[in-house]
C-alpha cells in the first residue's frame, strides 16, 4: 500500500509531495532564485568575463579640407584596415549631426565665407545634477556658457574639435573664434590635445619599411641641392635665404613658384632622390612646424635635409641631432655651401647623416584620413572630462 501510494504521489506531483507542499517549495525556489538574480546584478563583473565590445564612436567631418563647401563627399577612411584603429564611425552627413560624439572642424574653411556653424541643438542641456562625472570648474563652466550661448546649445557631451595644419602665419581670422567654443584642439603642436605631426620616426621592425637601406645609393645622385617650392613670395625668410645660398652653389628649383621647373606630385620623391641634399624650408618658422618638406621630400626620398624652420632644440626633439643640418648651425649662406661641398668630396662623413636609418623607419601622415581616425581613437580613450580652449589664438601663435 505504502509502495502504491508513493508512485501515484510521484505520478501526480514529481517529488513524491502533496501538491500544496510543492506549491510552496516552488514558491521557495523561486523567491531564492530572485534574490540570487538582484545580488548578482549588483556585483562587479567577473575578473575572467569578457566585457562587450565598446559602442562604435561617431566623429562627423563638418567640411572636407580645401574640398569647398559644395564639393561631393568621398566615402570615410576605414580606420581598422589602414591604422588599425576600430570602434569608429566617420561620416560627413550633417543630418546625423546630433549623433555624433566629436566634430571636427579644418580650420581654413570655418572662416572662409559666410558662418557655418552646427544649428543649436533643440533639446535642454542636462541639468547640472546629471553632469557629476563631469569636472569642470566654476570659472570653466561660466566660460564654456557664454560661448554656447553665443552659438546655441550642443548635444550633451558632443565635442567640438578645431583641426589646423597650417602655420599661425597662414592661419587668418584666428581673432574672429571666440573662446570656449572649441573642446580640443587638433595640430601638428606637440602640446595639442590631439597630437598629429606631418611625419615622425619609429623603431624599424623588418628591413623592407621606409626607407629601405641603410644608406641610399649614392652612384644615383647626380645632383647636389634641390628644393620644391609651390608658393614663392620674395617677402619669406626661404626665398630670401636661398638667394643668398645660391650665389656659392647650385640649388635646382622645382615646383610652381619662382624660378621651378614643374614637378608632378608623384615624382617629387623620385627626382630629389637623385640629389644629396633637400632645402627643407618652412614658409613660416614657428613652434613644432615641421611639415612634409622633412619627412617626405628629404627623409623617404634619402636627401640629406638642410632645414629652415623652428630651431634646432624644436627639430631635435623629433629626429635625432645628426639627421639634418640647420641653417643656424652657420654663420652666413656662403659657410652653410662651403659645408655642403666638404660633404660632397667626403663620402663617408656624408654617409653619417644616415645613421638614424639602421634602427628607425619614417611614417608620413596620411592627410586627411589619418586625423579623422586619430580623432575617433581619442574620443575613445577620453573620459568624461570636460574641457574647452579658452584662448584658441592667444595659444596658437606663441
Amino acid at each position: 500500500m505504502r509502495a502504491r501510494w508513493g508512485r501515484r504521489g510521484a505520478r501526480r506531483g514529481g517529488l513524491g509531495l502533496p501538491g500544496t507542499h510543492l506549491a510552496l517549495l516552488a514558491a521557495s525556489l523561486l523567491s531564492t532564485a530572485l534574490a540570487v538574480y538582484v545580488c548578482w546584478k549588483q556585483l562587479p563583473p567577473l575578473p575572467w568575463a569578457s566585457p562587450g565590445p565598446p559602442p562604435p564612436v561617431n566623429v562627423l567631418l563638418w567640411w572636407e579640407p580645401f574640398r569647398g563647401r559644395h564639393s561631393p563627399r568621398r566615402p570615410p577612411p576605414d580606420c581598422q584596415r589602414r591604422f588599425n584603429i576600430s570602434g569608429c564611425v566617420l561620416h560627413t552627413d550633417r543630418a546625423a549631426y546630433g549623433e555624433a560624439q566629436a566634430v571636427l572642424f579644418h580650420h581654413r574653411d570655418l572662416v572662409k565665407g559666410p558662418p557655418d556653424w552646427p544649428p543649436p541643438w533643440g533639446v535642454q542641456m542636462p541639468p547640472a545634477e546629471e553632469q557629476k562625472g563631469l569636472v569642470m570648474d566654476d570659472e570653466g563652466q561660466e566660460a564654456e556658457a557664454e560661448a554656447l550661448a553665443a552659438l546655441g546649445p550642443r548635444p550633451p557631451g558632443q565635442r567640438w574639435v578645431w583641426m589646423n595644419f597650417e602655420s599661425p602665419s597662414h592661419s587668418p581670422g584666428l581673432q574672429g573664434l571666440a573662446g570656449n567654443i572649441f573642446n580640443w584642439t587638433l595640430t601638428y603642436r606637440a602640446d595639442s590635445d590631439i597630437f598629429v605631426p606631418y611625419g615622425y620616426l619609429y623603431p624599424r621592425t623588418h628591413p623592407s619599411e621606409q626607407p629601405p637601406g641603410l644608406v641610399p645609393p649614392l652612384a644615383r645622385k647626380q645632383g647636389l641641392v634641390a628644393w620644391v617650392v609651390s608658393n614663392w613670395d620674395e617677402r619669406q625668410a626661404r626665398v630670401r635665404y636661398y638667394r643668398q645660398l645660391s650665389q656659392y652653389v647650385t640649388v635646382d628649383v622645382f615646383g610652381k613658384g619662382g624660378p621651378g621647373q614643374p614637378l608632378p606630385d608623384a615624382e617629387l620623391v623620385h627626382t630629389v632622390a637623385r640629389y644629396k641634399f633637400y632645402l627643407a624650408f618652412e614658409n613660416s618658422q614657428h613652434l613644432d612646424y615641421i611639415t612634409e618638406k622633412l619627412w617626405r621630400n628629404a627623409f623617404l626620398a634619402g636627401a640629406v635635409p638642410v632645414v629652415l624652420g623652428p630651431n634646432r632644440t624644436n627639430y631635435e626633439r623629433f629626429v635625432p641631432s645628426n639627421a639634418f643640418i640647420h641653417v643656424d648651425d652657420f654663420p652666413s649662406a656662403s659657410s652653410l655651401a662651403a659645408h655642403l661641398k666638404f660633404l660632397d668630396r667626403n663620402p663617408a662623413v656624408y654617409r653619417g647623416y644616415f645613421r638614424w636609418r639602421r634602427s628607425h623607419a619614417v611614417h608620413i601622415t596620411s592627410f586627411w584620413d589619418e586625423p579623422w581616425c586619430l580623432a575617433c581613437q581619442a574620443v575613445q580613450k577620453a573620459g568624461d572630462q570636460r574641457k574647452s580652449v579658452p584662448n584658441l589664438a592667444g595659444w596658437f601663435q606663441q
